[in-house]
């Protein structure tokens, strides 16, 4: 039996209510079959998938008025999913990834928690080259560049699944590594951008951090 301790909560995006279940702090830990260990996640690692993030809730406020219609849309590394179930809940057509062995089922239980149709997720890292998750039109991500090697490797797993015209979007909190990725973004015919927040009073600290916007679009 897991003794994994639960923590239940809701937050609001304007008129849309999510109701979350997550680790209730980054002390938890459960790996009982070694599967984690096995995938090269660390005990230390463990349960950051499992917790809200203050820049997850920044993209998932963009996310809560963003114009989604008709665009094929792909979170990578969801974490608890708080994104993706904010775009469920306005019916958009989202995919989630997360390379942790635990994401997929937590994310199965926030959406029957918030009645919402089922998420397709895919359990894929990032050097993964045959995912079979296709092509999308809109790609997502919060506090995903957080290793050295991840401006390589994000950014080739992007350009894998993007479609030819293609916006993408990251925030990210400043650890300091986004120039690398951007660079690496520019280089596969991205054009780059970056803006503060317009408004992050339902943080409870200061965020330091940037909405990061590449874009590719077809040559007329």
């Amino acid at each position: 039996m897991s003794s994994l301790r639960i923590s239940y909560q809701t937050i609001e995006f304007g008129d849309i209510d999510i109701h979350l279940r997550t680790l209730r702090d980054k002390q938890q830990f459960f790996d009982a079959n070694g599967i984690a260990e096995k995938l090269g996640i660390s005990s230390a690692q463990w349960s950051l998938f499992g917790v809200i993030w203050p820049s997850s809730e920044v993209l998932a406020h963009l996310m809560s008025d963003f114009a989604v219609k008709g665009k094929r849309i792909l979170e990578i590394g969801c974490g608890i999913g708080l994104t993706s179930l904010v775009l469920n809940q306005r019916s958009a057509d989202i995919t989630a990834t997360d390379y942790h062995p635990e994401a997929e089922d937590f994310l199965k239980q926030n959406v029957v928690l918030n009645n919402g149709k089922t998420i397709p997720f895919v359990r894929t890292g990032w050097g993964d080259e045959l995912s079979k998750l296709g092509k999308f039109d809109l790609i997502l991500g919060s506090d995903i560049l957080y290793e050295d090697e991840h401006a390589d490797l994000l950014s080739s797993f992007i350009d894998q699944h993007a479609k030819p015209e293609c916006e993408v979007i990251i925030v990210d909190p400043g650890r300091g590594r986004h120039a690398r990725f951007s660079k690496r973004m520019v280089v596969l015919g991205y054009s780059h951008s970056q803006s503060q927040p317009s408004e992050t009073g339902y943080l409870a600290k200061e965020f330091k951090g940037q909405i990061l916007r590449y874009e590719r679009a077809i040559e007329s």
